[in-house]
């Protein structure tokens, strides 16, 4: 028997309403204005899940100590977050405190409510609602207050190792941000420039309608993509989902007949998706490199130029001084969109073309790296997300559940838990 089958043999537990033993209730409601006008050291959190849903940080705290938050509204509605120490959230938030807490762990509750608070979410894909109302009433299972600390502590080691898995992801990430900053900084790109071992050059104060040529794609519905298709096909929202830098091949084909209707793409041409759900998204760009002719569809815009697509990619993708002025032509709230007139705006500084295929020589090992990192390390994050589930539900499970012979025997192997 594994410890796990151990721990839970003949425990008995108490089912009660969350709204007998903790205190439930809502956040209040602060708006960006107020965070930019009271800026401090105490996070803020909101309906979001990026960034552990922080949305920033103002100079007062609402709450203070362990509790449980779980988002009210929205896409994210039913999702659960353990907090400790002094914090606000927003109105659509809720928090819960137990009212004894000798008596139910904060941690066992976010873990029950991981597993069951979905489950209670209304409104599907329209407006989705987990209210106050609906979670005094979601009944949670109370095992001794020895068992719930050594659950939290089995449950603990698990989300620790994704976390520490996530934080190296993210740390790798930020690291090739930096480097890619740095090199194309206009202070390191004059210092390349003057360097007598390459050559004396100037850099070119220009904007992107001086460089190139904008071109906007047209329809292609996912209808059209087939199996058997001749013509590679470049869709914005791949851009943003399955493109890095570049690519040779396109990862979904159309038929001759329908390519000969969409936007040509050649090589060395940049692909650019206009229109995201989200500022970071809009103008993510990839250059392809290809040798045959391909397609792109609406939503994007083709540009066709004489630089290194690859050092053009890079700067699309993320350069601080590119990000503020995108952000300055983005339009919209819901969906996010540019223009091509207002691209053409954009201004840039480009290094001539010996200077850009040095910068790339360089970038392309650090995205290398990168590339291994986030294909090596989210398939562990997801091994142990999924290991980590696993676990969860077997050690909530107090309902007499006849465990699988297949789960006995992974649960035979954790032992040394």
């Amino acid at each position: 028997m594994s410890k796990i089958d151990e721990l839970l043999k003949n425990e008995k537990v108490e089912w009660k309403k969350l709204g007998d033993v903790c205190e439930i209730k809502r956040g209040r409601v602060i708006s960006k204005k107020y965070l930019k006008q009271n800026p401090g050291e105490y996070p803020v959190y909101s309906s979001q899940t990026r960034n552990n849903g922080e949305i920033g940080k103002i100079k007062t705290y609402d709450f203070d100590g362990e509790y449980a938050t779980w988002t009210t509204d929205g896409a994210y509605a039913g999702t659960v977050f353990y907090r400790n120490g002094k914090f606000s959230v927003t109105n659509i938030c809720g928090i819960i405190k137990p009212n004894d807490k000798k008596e139910l762990l904060v941690k066992f509750i976010v873990y029950w409510l991981q597993i069951e608070a979905k489950k209670h979410v209304k409104g599907g894909s329209g407006n989705p609602k987990l209210m106050s109302n609906v979670v005094n009433n979601i009944k949670i299972p109370i095992p001794s207050f020895e068992t719930q600390e050594k659950i939290v502590e089995i449950l603990d080691k698990f989300t620790n190792y994704v976390t520490e898995l996530q934080a190296e992801l993210q740390d790798r990430t930020k690291q090739y941000e930096y480097y890619r900053d740095m090199l194309l900084s206009e202070d390191y790109l004059n210092k390349l420039c003057k360097n007598p071992e390459i050559n004396s050059y100037k850099l070119r104060f220009t904007t992107l309608g001086e460089v190139g040529k904008f071109i906007n794609g047209s329809g292609m519905p996912k209808t059209m993509f087939t199996s058997d298709g001749e013509v590679g096909a470049i869709h914005y929202g791949h851009i943003y989902t399955k493109y890095s830098v570049f690519v040779n091949e396109p990862i979904v084909k159309v038929s001759k007949n329908d390519a000969e209707k969409l936007k040509k793409v050649n090589k060395g041409d940049l692909v650019i998706a206009r229109t995201s759900e989200n500022i970071d998204d809009v103008m993510k760009t990839v250059a392809y490199l290809g040798n045959s002719q391909v397609v792109a569809g609406g939503h994007t815009a083709i540009f066709k130029h004489r630089e290194n697509p690859k050092y053009l990619s890079h700067l699309f993708n993320g350069c601080s001084s590119f990000l503020k002025q995108k952000i300055k032509y983005a339009r919209g709230v819901k969906v996010i969109e540019i223009s091509t007139e207002e691209m053409k705006k954009i201004k840039v500084i480009l290094p001539p073309l010996e200077i850009q295929n040095k910068v790339v020589e360089v970038l392309d090992k650090f995205q290398a790296l990168l590339t291994d990192t986030e294909g090596l390390l989210p398939q562990e994050i997801d091994q142990r997300q999924k290991q980590y589930e696993y676990f969860r539900e077997k050690l909530l499970t107090f309902d007499g559940n006849v465990v699988s012979k297949q789960a006995s025997k992974q649960a035979s192997k954790q032992d040394n838990i």
